[in-house]
């Protein structure tokens, strides 16, 4: 960061940026790590928050989300627990066979079915729907996966809580 003008630094955030979303994602490492896991209703067993959720938030198909992804998934981590928690209906399920882990010795990769469950709610103080996502690998565990928008959030979603029949 030395000698930089403008105080910016390689990445073109300025250093202020940069310290913000290290605090963003120190936080929501904090309640990330604080979670071991969560019993879901609808799938009566555990969700376990490991390090491939946490992984997700900040990565896409091994390349790395944009900042302000990163920093909206962070935000909506703690609204995603309280949907784990209380969601008793689902909304999404998928089951695929795909390729998971490294290249063997022959060139191929495990073949392993993975399930994957959509959970939608209107959540916090703003009113905005949030998906949550859960998978699980093979016969291991449901770990969380990930949480977003259920609609782009830019112009606002439109929720609607009283008079609604009057729209």
């Amino acid at each position: 960061m030395e000698n930089m003008p403008n105080n910016k630094m390689k990445s073109g955030q300025s250093v202020a940026e940069h310290d913000y979303f290290e605090q963003k994602r120190e936080k929501a490492r904090v309640i990330y790590d604080t979670q071991k896991n969560i019993r879901n209703p609808y799938l009566q067993t555990e969700v376990v928050f490991n390090s491939d959720g946490f992984h997700h938030l900040q990565f896409s198909a091994r390349s790395e989300r944009g900042k302000k992804e990163q920093l909206l998934k962070f935000s909506l981590l703690p609204l995603a627990i309280n949907v784990i928690k209380k969601s008793g209906t689902l909304q999404e399920y998928r089951k695929d066979i795909v390729a998971v882990g490294k290249k063997g010795n022959d060139g191929f990769k495990k073949m392993k079915e993975v399930q994957y469950w959509g959970f939608t709610a209107i959540v916090g103080k703003q009113k905005i729907k949030i998906r949550v996502i859960l998978r699980k690998i093979g016969d291991g565990n449901v770990i969380f996966w990930s949480v977003m928008p259920d609609s782009k959030l830019k112009g606002g979603q439109r929720l609607y809580s009283a008079d609604i029949e009057d729209e």
